[in-house]
């Protein structure tokens, strides 16, 4: 997939989210998300601070890379979660068709992220988005790469069951993308949609 067409998934992806945050009532923007210590707000709130990560944004973040990168990460979320719905549902308005990606990353970065904090937000609220597959593995590629799942995908072969993706050697994982996607980035997947010999050792 080409520069532009990641782009054009990644802008579509905001513009998805955007749409279902304004579907959301008050008690659902509190919910926690499938992210540890994060609202649904916070997750909402992060997603489009990445079009807002300049270089300079970013310096001035970085005095805080005393508590790690994820513990930097995390208390951005959270700061950013205490604006209102509406002030962050202005920020997709105003940000969510940027092509433009946080300081010291990649343009695969803002897809990746729109993602898996959708999934984040939607799946404890009983929302169903599906993902592109073809995205999806484009963004799971990544996510390998980054090493975000660890060492939880050693020994074992992915291979999606609607896009032509197979990664890894071992213990056979076989299912729609998005559901391997969530692997790739350490989250769980909905296991009964997946299929293999590396499934019932991954679900005692």
């Amino acid at each position: 997939m080409d520069r532009n067409s990641i782009w054009d998934h990644t802008v579509e992806q905001r513009y998805a989210l955007a749409g279902i945050l304004r579907t959301l009532t008050p008690d659902q923007w509190e919910t926690p998300s499938l992210c540890p210590g994060w609202r649904v707000r916070d997750v909402a709130a992060h997603v489009i601070s990445s079009p807002q990560a300049t270089v300079g944004a970013t310096l001035r973040m970085l005095p805080g890379m005393r508590h790690g990168y994820h513990g930097l990460i995390f208390r951005d979320a959270v700061r950013r979660g205490q604006a209102s719905s509406e002030e962050i549902l202005s920020q997709y308005d105003q940000y969510a068709g940027m092509r433009r990606a946080p300081a010291m990353t990649t343009h695969v970065e803002p897809l990746l992220d729109v993602l898996a904090h959708t999934q984040d937000i939607v799946r404890p609220l009983g929302i169903e988005h599906p993902m592109p597959p073809e995205a999806a593995a484009v963004a799971g590629d990544r996510a390998r790469l980054l090493r975000m799942a660890g060492r939880r995908l050693r020994d074992l072969r992915l291979v999606a069951s609607d896009t032509d993706w197979a990664r890894g050697r071992g213990d056979v994982i076989e299912g729609p993308m998005e559901e391997l996607f969530m692997l790739c980035t350490g989250r769980q997947p909905r296991w009964e949609r997946l299929t293999g010999t590396g499934v019932p050792a991954r679900t005692e």
